[in-house]
């Protein structure tokens, strides 16, 4: 009896038929997650231009028209003369906004970013996706294009702008702060705004910043 159920307590062991389907089913496995690290992060597809709809083609073109910015079919373009015209600010708005949708539609228009360079608005935070392509001398990623991520704070409070990188991140991994020269998080305004130069230039010139859900405005002072 007692040998019975010391045969009974021993632990099964596997066939070779068993180990061997397990360990296809390991390579297969290891070999699909390969493929799909290499596809998504050295050989990303390119974004899809945004193209907007009628009725937000012509808004844009009215606000590009205001600030005095050509359009690919503008007039600025076709080759007529501008006219003569007194310098006046009267009735002039200092007030800037665009929607995420308006943004990228304009890099889609203008440059060939729109397939590397995808924007994204939230409250407070300007984010972006990027697809960077590495030189052929880089070494291990020579040739081959990168994805990464960035976030930007941008608010305004205590009527100065704030301006913070939140962090960088290439194919998945976050950079570390150091190598970001200790930026992350340190709002640029507050630290290097006392000085004569960009960001004090960029903080006096501005009366109100608002980024939310798909829409960025920016008010400008006198």
């Amino acid at each position: 009896m007692e040998r019975v159920q010391s045969r009974e307590a021993e632990p099964k062991r596997l066939g070779w038929l068993q180990l061997t389907l397990i360990i296809l089913f390991a390579m297969v496995v290891t070999a699909g997650a390969t493929l799909w690290l290499v596809k998504t992060y050295l050989f990303p597809t390119q974004f899809t231009p945004v193209a907007l709809s009628s009725e937000e083609q012509r808004t844009l073109t009215t606000k590009l028209e205001r600030l005095e910015i050509s359009t690919p079919a503008g007039a600025g373009q076709s080759g007529e003369a501008l006219q003569p015209q007194a310098y006046s600010e009267a009735g002039a708005s200092r007030d800037i906004r665009f929607s995420e949708r308006e943004l990228n539609s304009l890099l889609a228009k203008n440059t060939d970013l729109a397939r590397k360079v995808a924007i994204d608005l939230s409250d407070d935070l300007i984010s972006a996706r990027l697809l960077l392509p590495m030189d052929p001398d880089f070494p291990v990623f020579g040739g081959k294009t990168l994805r990464a991520r960035a976030g930007v704070e941008f608010a305004y409070e205590n009527e100065r702008p704030i301006v913070k990188l939140r962090g960088v991140t290439i194919m998945g991994v976050p950079i570390p702060n150091a190598w970001l020269g200790g930026l992350k998080n340190v709002d640029l305004v507050s630290e290097f705004g006392n000085d004569a130069g960009f960001w004090k230039a960029f903080a006096d010139g501005v009366a109100a910043v608002k980024v939310e859900e798909g829409a960025l405005m920016l008010q400008l002072k006198e």
